[in-house]
């Protein structure tokens, strides 16, 4: 299961990770985000113990959403060394956020 990741533990989940790290960036009432849960939740079995997913309620968490530019929601971010590397914004397939994290493992 993707890892629930708030502001106050999103430094050490994603910022101090040693693994590639894929912060799906959703809210409830957002429907292409209810779209993208399912491909979130198998990204985060295909990966367990070689990359982080996670997923952070907008509605919840606003601080990293803010510092990071999410405007639109769903946004996906992918981090390697606590630095962004990557941006997709809105609904993909998953083979789009597989190559991502497969081009950093």
């Amino acid at each position: 299961m993707a890892l629930e990741i708030t502001d106050a533990n999103f430094e050490e989940l994603v910022l101090k990770s040693s693994q590639p790290v894929l912060v799906d960036f959703w809210a409830e009432w957002c429907g292409p985000c209810r779209m993208l849960g399912p491909i979130i939740e198998e990204l985060s079995s295909d990966y367990d113990g070689k990359a982080v997913i996670g997923k952070v309620d907008v509605d919840s968490n606003q601080q990293f959403a803010a510092q990071f530019g999410v405007r639109n929601i769903p946004t996906v971010l992918i981090f390697k060394n606590g630095e962004l590397v990557n941006r997709q914004v809105g609904v993909s397939q998953k083979s789009v956020y597989s190559d991502y994290i497969d081009a950093l493992l």
